[in-house]
């Protein structure tokens, strides 16, 4: 499956793995994971957050995990940082929730990445539409969207 995040893994020479699947309405991570048969803490979702001046970022989060929000502003200097509506997710992004990928989003976005993924062997995240994830190494996730570690997870 071509998308624009998989266009974008192409251009930087990323060796990845697509894994496609019956997309579930709110299934989120948990769904993925299950129909993946891989651990939901290997699974990152890609997060639309925007701070106190409404600038948008984006945050990977385990799927098993949730954002600490007044962690996360601390560790960006921010004054604060709330999800945004599924709406202007999509306008920041250009992809419709469910099938966030970090990668080839409308305009280019600041990226927050939890720590710890960084550390995982192989993870899971969107690859650019509902039911479609790409596996990589955390390296080459950190290579192309030269993200900021934070440490805001939250079981």
């Amino acid at each position: 499956m071509k998308t624009l995040a998989t266009e974008v893994l192409d251009a930087h020479g990323v060796a990845y793995e697509a894994h496609r699947f019956t997309y579930e309405e709110g299934g989120g991570t948990r769904a993925s994971s299950t129909k993946l048969g891989v651990p939901e803490h290997q699974v990152v979702k890609t997060l639309v957050f925007e701070d106190d001046a409404k600038q948008p970022l984006l945050v990977l989060m385990h799927g098993d995990q949730r954002v600490s929000t007044k962690q996360l502003a601390r560790q960006l200097g921010k004054k604060s940082v709330a999800a945004c509506a599924p709406e202007v997710a999509q306008r920041h992004t250009g992809y419709l929730v469910g099938g966030t990928s970090p990668f080839g989003t409308k305009k280019p976005l600041p990226v927050a990445c939890e720590r710890s993924i960084t550390t995982l062997e192989r993870l899971y995240i969107n690859g650019g539409g509902r039911g479609f994830l790409v596996s990589m190494t955390p390296a080459d996730l950190v290579r192309v969207l030269a993200p900021t570690l934070v440490d805001c997870a939250q079981d």
